[in-house]
C-alpha cells in the first residue's frame, strides 16, 4: 500500500509530536501493509501573503530531516509533500516542497471543512497554472450535496479525489460513511489514504479488508497501491471502476 496523506513528519502540525511518536507511526505503517508513503504536512497557503511561507517551509525541513532518518535503513519508501489549505487566490506552487514527491501533483483541502463558493473555479484555477490538484478528503466537507453535483464540478475541473480509508469505517461519522461509499460508487475515488496523525493505529488494513470483502479486490489496488505509485512517477492515475458497498451504518468515531 502507498499512502498519499498522513501527518508523520514530527514536530510540524497536528500530527506525530516527537521523532519517538513519528518512529511509532512508520512502523504502524509498516505493520499494516505500507510500503511507501508522502509526508503530508499542513500548511497553510495564505502564509506566502505575510512573507512567511519560507519559515514554515524551514521549520518543515528539520522536521522532513528527523523523519529520513528514522526511516532509512527500513522497507518503507518516503517522499516529500504537503496537505495544502487553499486560503488564498492564485497561490505560487512552484516549491517543489509544496507538491506531492515533487510532482506537479498539489494536495489541497478547503479550509474549514466547508465547500467554499465557486470551489470549481478555484480548483481550475490551480490547473490552469499547471499544477494537478487532488482534493484531499471530499467525503468530509460540509455542503457536498446528496447528488455529488459539486463533486461532478470539481471532476469537471480537473480535479483528481483522494477518500480517507477510516471513512469507509465510520471513523468520521455517518454523513461521512455514506459520502464515501457513494464516492466509490461513482467510480470518483482516484486515490484512498489514511489521513495518520500517528495516534492509535492508522487501520488501513481494516478497509482494505472490508472492500477486498465486498468484491472490490480490482479497485483496492488502484486507489491504494497503482494510482498512489503513479501519482509518485508523475503520471495521471488509471481509472477506478465503480464499487457497490451496503448501507454504511456508523462504526466508530474519531479524527
Amino acid at each position: 500500500m502507498v499512502d498519499l496523506h498522513n501527518h508523520l513528519i514530527p514536530g510540524v502540525d497536528d500530527g506525530a509530536q516527537t521523532s519517538a511518536q513519528a518512529d511509532e507511526g512508520v512502523r504502524a505503517f509498516a505493520s499494516d501493509g505500507v510500503t511507501a508513503f508522502v509526508a503530508t504536512p499542513h500548511v497553510e497557503l495564505g502564509a506566502s501573503a505575510h512573507g512567511e511561507m519560507q519559515a514554515r517551509l524551514e521549520e518543515i525541513d528539520a522536521g522532513w530531516a528527523t523523519l529520513t532518518a528514522i526511516v532509512e535503513g527500513s522497507a518503507v519508501r518516503a517522499y516529500r509533500g504537503a496537505e495544502l489549505r487553499l486560503d488564498i487566490a492564485e497561490p505560487d506552487l512552484s516549491d517543489a516542497r509544496l507538491r506531492l514527491a515533487g510532482t506537479r501533483f498539489v494536495l489541497v483541502e478547503f479550509p474549514y471543512f466547508v465547500v467554499p463558493p465557486r470551489s470549481q473555479r478555484i480548483l481550475a484555477g490551480l490547473q490552469s497554472a499547471g499544477w494537478q490538484p487532488v482534493l484531499a478528503h471530499p467525503e468530509r466537507y460540509a455542503g457536498v450535496d446528496a447528488d455529488l453535483e459539486v463533486v461532478r464540478a470539481w471532476r469537471d475541473a480537473g480535479a483528481l479525489l483522494q477518500v480517507t480509508g477510516g471513512s469507509l469505517l465510520g471513523r468520521y461519522g455517518l454523513t461521512a460513511q455514506r459520502l464515501a461509499a457513494r464516492l466509490l460508487a461513482h467510480g470518483f475515488a482516484d486515490y484512498l489514504s489514511s489521513d495518520y496523525h500517528a495516534r492509535n493505529a492508522p487501520r488501513i488494513s481494516e478497509y482494505i479488508a472490508y472492500l477486498e470483502s465486498v468484491g472490490a479486490r480490482n479497485q483496492v489496488d488502484l486507489l491504494t497501491r497503482v494510482n498512489p505509485e503513479r501519482l509518485i512517477a508523475d503520471q495521471m492515475p488509471l481509472p477506478v471502476e465503480g464499487v457497490l458497498l451496503p448501507e454504511p451504518r456508523a462504526a466508530g468515531s474519531g479524527a
